[in-house]
């Protein structure tokens, strides 16, 4: 099992807020996996009366989640103030949107919400930038019985390229560890979640040069904020080595930048666990379904 990097998250609070104004113009990716996620919930007939976002950036998700649910009261959480000041704005140019609308600004690992006081719990690639097992349990705290969980993060093979180069300029990590699906999936059956559901796809960007990959990363806020990443600046001659080995990469005179999207769902049992033999069903959900 790849063990998730600790993370310095002044760093990345810093490295998001520092993107807020960026994002949204080099994000093409990003949109793409959130709507093949969202999709999915066409065949979910689930009707939530409260959502929460985890890492929900500059609103893309959210405004999503509020057209397909427009009864539903919807909160965004991000790391970063500016992110959630940003997702605030984009939404509140839909007057039907802002008056169901919440935004704060927390940590995923310690959600500030109530125990069981919402039915979905979306996150859209924010769970590479934390601790798994830590949001898994959150969800699964602030999640009602009966209630889903869906999320897309980065797996291993996320920007392979990129790290192979650097491999060739120096031993040290400049590219952070993504955790394999099969791990992710027993992580949610740990969480207490039921029924998970796991698969992945590939996606390839291609660029004219490497300074335009790195671009993105930077205007993405992708920076590399694992604690024990390298400090101090790179020079001239290990960038000259990194920038060549990953131009050796090219493939029909582009740079690629491999991309391994997860996707994961699971549910919160209608059900308590048992004890002594006997199982709790909360009264209000007996004759209730789910896809």
């Amino acid at each position: 099992m790849t063990e998730p990097l600790m993370l310095d998250k002044r760093r990345l609070r810093l490295s998001f807020a520092q993107a807020a104004d960026t994002y949204d113009a080099v994000a093409v990716l990003q949109r793409e996996i959130a709507d093949r996620l969202l999709g999915r919930l066409e065949v979910v007939r689930l009707q939530p009366r409260a959502i929460l976002d985890i890492g929900c950036g500059t609103g893309y998700d959210l405004r999503r989640l509020s057209q397909r649910y427009p009864r539903a009261r919807a909160l965004g959480l991000d790391i970063a103030e500016t992110m959630t000041q940003r997702a605030r704005r984009r939404l509140g140019r839909w007057r039907r949107f802002a008056g169901r609308s919440l935004f704060a600004c927390g940590d995923a690992e310690r959600l500030p919400l109530a125990t069981a006081s919402v039915d979905m719990v979306v996150s859209n690639l924010a769970l590479q930038w934390c601790h798994p097992p830590a949001v898994f349990a959150e969800a699964r705290r602030v999640l009602r019985p009966g209630g889903l969980f869906m999320f897309t993060t980065f797996g291993p093979d996320t920007l392979r390229e990129l790290r192979a180069a650097w491999r060739a300029a120096d031993d040290a990590a400049h590219v952070h560890n993504f955790i394999d699906m099969h791990d992710l999936g027993d992580m949610l059956i740990h969480a207490g979640f039921a029924d998970p559901v796991m698969d992945m796809e590939a996606f390839t960007l291609t660029y004219a040069d490497v300074r335009g990959v790195m671009r993105d990363i930077k205007q993405l806020g992708a920076h590399n904020v694992a604690v024990s990443r390298a400090r101090g600046l790179t020079g001239k001659a290990r960038f000259a080595r990194f920038r060549a080995a990953y131009e050796a990469l090219a493939q029909d005179g582009k740079i690629p930048a491999t991309y391994e999207a997860i996707y994961g769902h699971a549910w919160v049992p209608e059900t308590e666990p048992a004890r002594d033999g006997i199982a709790t069903i909360p009264v209000g959900r007996i004759g209730r379904g789910r896809p």
